[in-house]
């Protein structure tokens, strides 16, 4: 039963897994915020 969050075949893991993705391309939040400081000059 553990395997089923890992198995592309249902649609809520496909989901999950993209949205993990798309979070990890993105950056964490805290790296945004630094990047966007130093980009203000703070």
């Amino acid at each position: 039963f553990g395997g089923y969050g890992y198995m592309l075949e249902y649609p809520i893991s496909r989901a999950y897994m993209d949205a993990r993705v798309q979070r990890i391309f993105a950056g964490t939040s805290e790296i945004m915020k630094v990047i966007i400081a130093k980009q203000m000059g703070l």
